[in-house]
């Protein structure tokens, strides 16, 4: 594995540790570098209101920052609907439970490679 998935990687594992902080629901992992330019992973997950959404998009981005990693751009936090986290490599999207079922990105997505998220160490992706 490369030294850039690797970072990949562990960027992925650090926020979906900081959303599972915040008691994320239903969290993926989709591997989108075999079919996608635009990053290496998705991480995709649900809260249930507005608050806990808002709060896991700053856990992620206070986890992300201690570890060297600073956000490029963040979309939708106000409304708290579909917050996306752009980190280049790894995007986020913290949804609430009724877009997410809206706009369905696992299916949009299938090309990429599911993993479970327990599949990401510190070293990057397990055989």
């Amino acid at each position: 594995m490369s030294k850039d998935k690797e970072k990949s990687a562990q960027m992925a594992r650090i926020a979906i540790d900081a959303l599972g902080d915040k008691k994320g629901e239903d969290i993926r992992v989709l591997d989108i570098s075999e079919v996608s330019v635009l990053a290496d992973y998705f991480v995709i997950a649900s809260g249930k209101n507005r608050n806990q959404i808002q709060a896991m998009k700053e856990n992620v981005e206070e986890q992300m920052e201690k570890a060297g990693y600073f956000v490029k751009n963040v979309e939708g936090y106000d409304a708290a609907h579909w917050i996306l986290m752009d980190y280049g490599d790894v995007i986020l999207h913290i949804f609430d439970e009724e877009n997410r079922l809206f706009y369905d990105l696992e299916r949009i997505w299938r090309d990429g490679k599911p993993l479970d998220a327990a599949s990401l160490s510190d070293s990057g992706v397990e055989a």
